[in-house]
């Protein structure tokens, strides 16, 4: 993601700048500021917490949310610690060292983990991360991996700010099998930040309170009585065509009434009866008759009189009467 945004005509510019310019050039009535520094210094660290302030003197954040789009675990955890300060929510993105895999994850202070409650295992070794850069070689790099992994982040921002729809904690990609994972990723006890411990307890005390449990007590309730009146109300107000829905259930058979030996008679089908009493409820007009009995059957007589009976011959028989219809003769 950190390429999306240069062209050739941008050399000898900062990242930031060339960024600015490109995103002006697409949209001019957006207002863009631009920042130039290494957020990892104690200076950088300052400055970078200030842009987010804001006017001097504020003590909350300006910004919705902040997206981290670096290319270093030295820079995510500075960004890491200035939301933490804050209590900022910030989106974490990156694509794996072989440029075939990428993730995005949603970090909101006190709520689901911090950047280093799970840290990846090059920052939980304690290793130098300069010591496994070569110096003049750039890291794998796909457009097409930056491209998807950048998608997925401005979707999930998107999706956070407008309030529709589910942000995961966690979403993956593996474009070698084409796998996006989701995880739901929880604060650590053990966290070695000492400020993420601190807001996760505060944020489980919140939540155990009375009040707290009484507001998705009564979330819950209306969830459900919202539902059950969407369930009852119909979808459709008019009938224009007279439309019914009938049930699955066959009807009950009607009870068997005794024969003139004094057994009992079997009683209609019921789609018989059901056809016998549609016969009856709606008469024909003059003319128009039932191409087939009401009760779906034909007795012997009919079917002697208009059935079609097996003829004698062969195949080649057939095929050539077949042929003279086709020439006329």
């Amino acid at each position: 993601m950190n390429r999306l945004f240069f062209r050739p005509e941008h050399c000898g510019m900062t990242k930031t700048d060339a960024a600015k310019k490109t995103l002006q050039e697409i949209n001019p009535d957006v207002e863009i500021e631009s920042y130039t520094m290494n957020i990892t210094t104690l200076q950088g660290f300052d400055a970078f917490k200030q842009s987010l302030l804001g006017p001097k003197g504020s003590t909350s954040s300006r910004v919705d949310l902040v997206l981290s789009c670096v290319d270093n675990y030295e820079a995510r955890i500075t960004i890491n610690q200035v939301c933490l300060e804050l209590g900022q929510t910030w989106m974490e993105s990156g694509v794996s060292e072989d440029a075939v895999a990428g993730h995005i994850q949603l970090l909101v202070p006190g709520v689901t983990a911090c950047f280093q409650c799970v840290p990846p295992l090059v920052v939980a070794s304690g290793i130098d991360e300069r010591t496994l850069k070569r110096e003049g070689v750039c890291a794998a790099s796909l457009p097409t991996t930056m491209g998807i992994v950048a998608g997925m982040l401005v979707q999930a921002a998107l999706k956070h700010m407008l309030g529709f729809g589910h942000v995961s904690a966690y979403l993956g990609y593996n474009s070698l099998k084409d796998f996006f994972p989701t995880m739901e990723i929880k604060p650590s006890t053990a966290c070695v930040n000492g400020l993420c411990r601190t807001l996760t307890a505060a944020e489980e005390e919140r939540r155990n309170s009375p009040e707290a449990r009484a507001a998705r007590e009564a979330e819950a309730a209306a969830a459900a009585a919202a539902a059950a009146e969407a369930a009852a109300t119909p979808l459709h107000d008019d009938n224009e065509w007279g439309i019914e829905v009938v049930g699955d259930e066959a009807p009950a058979a009607a009870p068997a009434s005794p024969g003139p030996d004094g057994s009992a008679a079997s009683a209609a089908s019921p789609a018989a009866a059901s056809a016998a009493a549609v016969a009856a409820a709606a008469p024909l007009a003059d003319g128009i008759e039932f191409s087939l009995p009401v009760d779906r059957g034909v007795d012997a007589a009919t079917l002697e009189a208009e059935g079609i009976g097996a003829v004698g011959g062969s195949m080649g028989d057939l095929m050539a009467e077949l042929a003279a219809l086709s020439a006329g003769k």
